[in-house]
Parts: structure tokens; C-alpha cells; sequence
């Protein structure tokens, strides 16, 4: 398998366009293995957790399967629509202002369930998760792009820690539109904001304290804070 090694970090979208590619053309064949999570990370010349973010990407498209130590096979060649009832285009939806503040309103919905299921179900092993989780976001404050990245894989490892795979499946579907429509807003008005990404981290970090303890009433009442103050920001410039 022929890929193209990166010259920058945590360039996952590279990594997932690069092997979406290969399958659409045809180079990986439905029912073919990838190559193992470090054979990728590389032959990319990335860390493995970069290379488990774009294979994330590749199965919410509906590309690959995940096998917990069976490695990933291809499932299809064409992106899987979403399982949604009449969900416009994509481009369409940067515009329709109805349907985002929808999809947002069953996000809160979703994650302030999958914060309370969480702190129930949560191992020490998904604890150790977010904590490592945490510590990126921290130093990536200021820096739009990893800003982004560390806050949406903070999310999916919640999701994943209800250890729900409905949940999961959910998350990812309503996430994928709504990072389309707001990527830019959010990167520009949330993540390369220092004071309002330093605010973000300290939300994170009380939503991990509250699932460490196991309180599920307090990690949904923190999560709950959490999408209202980011709903608030993005609300104002879309």
C-alpha cells in the first residue's frame, strides 16, 4: 500500500483522505485488511493515536470496520449516507440555520446522557483516557487546529466510555454534519481564543472529575454548562 508520509503533526483528515482515496479507487478492495495501527503511524510518520483518529473517521463513514484485536477491514467503497431522515447536503446545511440549531438540540440531548452513563459505567482505563486526553487539550491552547482535534476526540472517548455502542454510533453521526457547518466558526471564535479555550479546558476538566467520582447527576449538570456555553458562542456567528 502506497501512501505519502506527512511533514506536519496530527494531520489525521490527511490520513483519512489519503486511505479513503486508495478505497474509492479501488487499491483497497472491500474485504482487504489495513495495515496494523503502528505499520500506518509508520508509513506516515505519525503518532498511533493520530492514525486511530483517522481510522475512527474512516468507520463513521462506513468504510471500515474496527475489530477489537482483529485490526480493520474495508467494508465498503463507497462513504455510507447518514442514517438520517431527510438531512440536506452538507453545503446546504452551512446555511440552514434550522436544521444545525436541530442537530445541536439532540447533541446536548445525547451528550448530557452519555456523561451521566459515563460516570456509571466509566473503567479506569477510559479514565486514563480522558486524563491523557486533558493534558493535550491543555497544551494546545491557542492552536486552532489541535484545539479542535483534542476537543472532539475528548468527546468520542466519552461516548465510548458509556461503553454503548449505539451511543457512539449516534455521537458520530450527528458530529459529522455539525463539525461541516461550524468548522470555521469554531475554530476561529472558540479554539484560537486563548481565554475562551482556557474556560473550555477548565469545562472538560470538571466533566472528567465529575465521571472519575462516579456522580452522574453532577457530570451531566457540567456537560449541560458546557454545550450552553459553547451553543451560546456559535450561535452568535451562524
Amino acid at each position: 500500500m502506497d501512501v505519502t508520509k506527512l511533514t506536519k503533526r496530527n494531520h489525521y483528515e490527511e490520513i483519512t483522505e489519503q486511505l479513503k482515496g486508495l478505497i474509492l479507487q479501488g487499491q483497497l478492495k472491500v474485504g482487504d485488511k489495513l495495515p496494523s495501527t503502528k505499520e500506518l503511524s509508520e508509513k506516515f510518520g505519525v503518532g498511533r493515536s493520530t492514525t486511530r483518529e483517522a481510522l475512527s473517521a474512516l468507520r463513521a463513514m462506513g468504510l471500515i470496520e474496527i475489530r477489537q484485536g482483529g485490526g480493520c477491514t474495508v467494508i465498503s467503497a463507497a462513504p455510507a449516507e447518514l442514517d438520517m431522515p431527510n438531512l440536506p447536503e452538507l453545503e446546504s446545511l452551512r446555511v440552514n440555520r434550522t436544521k444545525l440549531f436541530e442537530l445541536l438540540e439532540a447533541r446536548h440531548a445525547l451528550e448530557v446522557s452519555n456523561a451521566s452513563i459515563a460516570a456509571e459505567k466509566r473503567t479506569e482505563e477510559d479514565l486514563a483516557q480522558l486524563g491523557s486526553l486533558m493534558q493535550e487539550m491543555k497544551a494546545s491552547i491557542g492552536r486552532e487546529a489541535e484545539g479542535e482535534r483534542t476537543d472532539l476526540l475528548f468527546h468520542l472517548s466519552l461516548a465510548k466510555a458509556t461503553h454503548n455502542t449505539i451511543m457512539v454510533h449516534l455521537f458520530e453521526s450527528i458530529m459529522t454534519p455539525i463539525e461541516a457547518a461550524i468548522r470555521e466558526t469554531r475554530r476561529v471564535e472558540i479554539y484560537a481564543n486563548s481565554q475562551v479555550a482556557e474556560q473550555l479546558y477548565e469545562e472538560h476538566f470538571q466533566i472528567v472529575q465529575a465521571v472519575a467520582e462516579q456522580d452522574k447527576q453532577l457530570a451531566a449538570a457540567k456537560m449541560r454548562a458546557h454545550l450552553e456555553h459553547v451553543e451560546s458562542i456559535i450561535k452568535r456567528y451562524v
